[in-house]
């Protein structure tokens, strides 16, 4: 899968209706032995910051999960493969903060949307799908520089 192929899944999810959350982790799911059906589970609550509390955008910790899924420790002891993980989140983390300045979803939304807009469910065309583009494009580079081509 190219990355421009990965960015095209994910907004079809999304216009499909899944959360920004479910949207990207199904990009990358299969590549990873993830059915679906979890995936969809999984990440249903991520969206719309956290459930719809407009925190820490569902598009980014979608791509940590899948960040675990790729570079995850399975063993509690083995803390090297841990820590590893965490920086390849706090570089992703950074990357989408040089985007955006912020991680917040709300703060992203009101950024680029007015109030009636969001009311309105607008926000979605306005700043959703790029926020969902920048974040599978920034996963998509990082797991190709960890792992090479996907």
């Amino acid at each position: 899968m190219t990355k421009e192929e990965a960015i095209k899944k994910a907004l079809s999810n999304f216009d499909e209706g899944y959360a920004c959350a479910q949207s990207v982790l199904l990009t990358f799911a299969c590549q990873y032995n993830l059915d679906d059906e979890t995936a969809k589970r999984i990440s249903s609550t991520f969206g719309g910051g956290m459930g719809r509390l407009r925190q820490k955008c569902g598009a980014l910790t979608s791509g940590f999960m899948v960040l675990g899924l790729a570079f995850g420790n399975t063993k509690p002891d083995d803390m090297k493969t841990k820590l590893e993980a965490y920086k390849k989140v706090r570089t992703l983390n950074q990357s989408f903060k040089n985007i955006y300045r912020t991680t917040s979803c709300g703060v992203i939304i009101k950024k680029y949307a007015t109030t009636a807009e969001i009311t309105e469910r607008k926000h979605h065309n306005l700043i959703c799908r790029k926020v969902i583009s920048d974040s599978v494009g920034l996963l998509f580079d990082l797991l190709q520089v960890e792992t090479g081509p996907l």
